[in-house]
């Protein structure tokens, strides 16, 4: 009966942390009508996505550690329902305001999500194949916004009250989530010292401290380009792919998002370090093959790109965090996932702010070119550090 429990929990935890990211995702396929019909800027638009990142990486900064002291429960309750009042503002964007506050709480909802509610994954991860906790960790976001960009693109184009309906229905499935939160297990009961757990703080045990640097280039290489195709998505179907159908832009932004489940199963059969390791010399191959799509102006071929450019980013991002989490002890989870998370937000929002610059004077293929280089990096990093991680996870593992 313990075990079942746990289980559940489980699930509602990997469903809640989906959640969070499908309500992220649902305003993205309008951004295309808010340009068009209240007048928001190319620049208002990548700031929309800077302010979400600033938002995760302030959750994730000061909030981070709450769930060690409050418990998994009240925390992941705190994320989802901001996710709410975030989709609930954006039933009234006529303007940038309405979409930068969205944004912004939408942000915080992910960062907390992404430190409780990935900690309460970890903490059941027991009742499950060992390869899924990462797993999801890593891919749930991706799932979760590729799910939320998918349907509002569909409703966008084809449904009634195209403006509104999207959110109506993640109102619904976050109620959902908070009742599923409910039934579940806490595995953190409350502690004192909630209050000192907010003074931000970004250390690392040694376990991870070792993993840590190869990890974070390969963390900003691949969500670096998922920030651009979340503020830029739309505008690239329209500009380099020729569509304005607000499902094409959908699949634009979903093309490099669903995939990395499938990478993640693929790297759960590797030992970390090798899935990190052919993962990211993929991904900047892909994204290579996304440029030249995007250059000649061919959508198949773009989204084929995009697509295994996905699946490599799941096996590098499970690689990843694998090396990172897989010894550690429980109250190190949560600043862990803290960190991780924290610099890839970061990483994603330092180039899209830059993006956005760029976007005034540079074509959106020339600014695109940008995240090859980043790409790039990180293969020759991971190439270069090969040797030294496969010596330093095989002493963790003889170590237990």
């Amino acid at each position: 009966m313990e075990t079942k429990v746990d289980k559940a929990s489980f699930w509602a935890a990997a469903l809640s942390l989906a959640a969070t990211f499908v309500a992220s995702a649902t305003p993205i396929p309008l951004y295309g009508t808010y340009q068009r019909v209240d007048g928001v800027s190319y620049f208002e638009l990548s700031l929309s996505s800077v302010v979400y990142f600033v938002g995760a990486v302030t959750a994730l900064l000061i909030f981070g550690r709450l769930s060690n002291h409050l418990g998994r429960r009240p925390v992941s309750i705190m994320a989802v329902v901001l996710a709410a009042m975030a989709s609930a503002s954006f039933l009234h964007v006529h303007d940038a305001a309405p979409l930068l506050i969205g944004r912004l709480l939408q942000g915080l909802a992910c960062g907390l999500a992404s430190t409780a509610l990935a900690a309460w994954i970890v903490d059941c991860a027991h009742t499950v194949p060992k390869w899924l906790a990462p797993a999801v960790i890593s891919c749930g976001p991706m799932t979760g916004l590729t799910i939320g960009g998918v349907i509002s693109g569909v409703l966008v184009e084809y449904g009634p009250i195209p403006r509104q309906l999207p959110f109506y229905l993640v109102l619904v499935l976050l109620a959902v989530c908070v009742a599923l939160i409910l039934r579940g297990k806490e595995t953190m009961p409350s502690a004192p010292g909630a209050i000192g757990s907010l003074k931000p703080r970004m250390g690392l045990p040694a376990k991870a401290k070792k993993f840590f640097p190869v990890a974070a280039v390969t963390f900003v290489s691949t969500w670096a380009l998922g920030g651009f195709f979340q503020a830029f998505g739309p505008a690239m179907a329209n500009e380099q792919l020729h569509s304005s159908n607000a499902v094409a832009a959908a699949l634009v932004f979903a093309s490099i998002m669903a995939p990395s489940t499938v990478g993640a199963s693929i790297a759960g059969k590797m030992k970390a370090t090798t899935a990190q390791f052919y993962g990211m010399i993929s991904f900047a191959v892909f994204v290579g093959g996304l440029l030249l799509a995007l250059q000649w102006g061919i959508l198949v071929m773009f989204l084929i790109a995009s697509v295994l450019a996905g699946i490599a980013q799941g096996m590098v991002l499970t690689g990843s965090i694998q090396t990172m989490v897989s010894s550690l002890e429980p109250k190190e989870r949560a600043n862990v996932l803290s960190v991780i998370y924290a610099t890839s937000y970061t990483g994603a929002a330092i180039p899209t702010l830059i993006a956005g610059r760029m976007s005034e004077s540079y074509s959106l293929l020339q600014v695109a070119c940008g995240y090859g280089v980043l790409a790039l990096v990180g293969a020759v990093t991971v190439i270069l550090a090969r040797k030294y991680q496969q010596r330093e996870f095989q002493q963790c593992e003889l170590n237990g």
